[in-house]
Formats: C-alpha cells, sequence, structure tokens
C-alpha cells in the first residue's frame, strides 16, 4: 500500500517535471546545454563535466567553443589553454576534445556502446567497452582526467556510481521534453539509474533504497525497484527524484 502511494506520487512529478521550462537559467541543469546542440559529442562533454555546483558547471559549459572538436590537435590546446574546471587543467580539457575528436573518425558513440550491450543487452558492458576504446585512442594519464573519463573497475561490487555517464545515457535512450533521444538501439528498459547524492537521500527517505553505501550496488538496487513501478522504462523517475531533493522538497 504504501509502495503504491509513493509511485502515485512520483508518477505525478514525472508529469509535472516533463515540461518545456522544467530546465532553464533559474532551473539550470547541464542538460540546458547539451540541449541546445542534439549532438552526442557535445552531450557526453556535459555529461562528463557535471558534477560540483551547477550553476559553475554551466558556466563552465558556456565557455566551451565546441566547433573545436573539428579543428587541429594545435588548436584545440590552443584555444583551451586557459580552460579549466575544478579537477581538470586545460591539458585535461584539451585531450577530452582531441580523443573526442579521434573517435568520431571511428564511429559514432552510439555504435560504441552498442557493441559491448549488444550481447548481452547490458549497458555496463557498453560503457566499458567505450571507456577502453577512448583510453586506447588517446592513452593519457592524470588525475584529473581519470577522474573525468573513468576507468572499468577489476570488480563490479567495488564499483563506484557511474552517475555522469548513466545521466548521459538516459539524455541520449530516452525522448521527452527533457531528455533527448538521440539513439535508437539501446532499449531505455536496460538504463540505470544515475544515482547521485540527491537521489540517493531521497530514495533512502522514501524507502526505495536500503543499502547505505553510495555505489553500483545501491544503483542496480534502486534501479531494480523502480522497475517494479514501471519495468519498460523505469529511469523515467531519475528526474523528478533529483529535483526532490535538490529543492529540499522530501
Amino acid at each position: 500500500m504504501i509502495k503504491n502511494k509513493i509511485k502515485q506520487r512520483l508518477d505525478k512529478e514525472v508529469i509535472s517535471r516533463n515540461i518545456d521550462g522544467e530546465i532553464s537559467k533559474e532551473k539550470p541543469d547541464p542538460l540546458l546545454i547539451a540541449s541546445q546542440y542534439n549532438d552526442e559529442t557535445i552531450a557526453l562533454i556535459c555529461a562528463l563535466f557535471a558534477y560540483g555546483n551547477v550553476k559553475a558547471i554551466i558556466k563552465f559549459l558556456e565557455s566551451l567553443d565546441f566547433s573545436l572538436l573539428e579543428q587541429s590537435d594545435e588548436m584545440i590546446r590552443k584555444k583551451l589553454s586557459s580552460h579549466y574546471y575544478r579537477f581538470q587543467n586545460s591539458e585535461d580539457v584539451a585531450v577530452l576534445f582531441i580523443a573526442l575528436k579521434r573517435l568520431k573518425k571511428i564511429d559514432s558513440i552510439e555504435n560504441i556502446f552498442y557493441e559491448g550491450y549488444r550481447k548481452e543487452q547490458n549497458i555496463l558492458d557498453g560503457l566499458w567497452n567505450f571507456i577502453t576504446l577512448l583510453k586506447e585512442i588517446y592513452p593519457y594519464e592524470s588525475r584529473g582526467y581519470k577522474f573525468l573519463i573513468g576507468s572499468v573497475p577489476k570488480k563490479l561490487n567495488s564499483a563506484g556510481t557511474y552517475k555522469r555517464y548513466l545521466m548521459y545515457l538516459r539524455w541520449m535512450v530516452r525522448k521527452d521534453e527533457l531528455d533527448l533521444g538521440l539513439w535508437s538501439k539501446i532499449d531505455k528498459k536496460d538504463l540505470l539509474i544515475p544515482l547521485d547524492t540527491h537521489t540517493f537521500k531521497v530514495s533512502q527517505k522514501l524507502g526505495l533504497l536500503s543499502r547505505k553505501t553510495y555505489d553500483m550496488k545501491a544503483t542496480l538496487e534502486l534501479t531494480e525497484t523502480l522497475k517494479t513501478f514501471d519495468a519498460s522504462d523505469p529511469i523515467q523517475y531519475d528526474f523528478a527524484l533529483y529535483r526532490l531533493g535538490q529543492e529540499k522538497i522530501v
């Protein structure tokens, strides 16, 4: 009975949030910048830098010239020489642009994810395939860059939430007033919840998540709970849960 009431509340929240204007200058989100371009590579850059204060994220993303993805390595380094964000220095930012530029010449990000995903419809296998290839294309090591693009965990049990990548996949796979829906090869039923601190705490308060540790196990547990609400589209609840926490409603 309690679960049904929570589902009803979240269903209403999803409907009320799924409108043009829910994301704006007044109610910022990195998706605000990504939606201006409708490009899978630019959206990935927006997602990877989506940590920290949301206004600072938007300010940084607005400072980037995404046309550099079509320029020479030298031009990219020159134009990004004064760009840095939290853990990433200018070289980290430039390397990301160069690596993604090289990736575009090989295949689409969607196809790279799909190659890993298609065998068992496992979205994490797609992610591991992507991270592996991105590192092979431009072998580069720094603390800031490793934080930015992540790494393939040796054991899933010890993995973090990979929130920024899972948020990106939500943007790419789902299609509504918020999400871009640029991809067609991955089924939205296989998406995992992009667990951030807001979503984590709200889900615990609502009784959707029992795990106390903020990690991949919590991501998988919450996703399974949301599948009982809608097995075909469990991640539709992500943005509503996030806003409930961000706006301190729950």
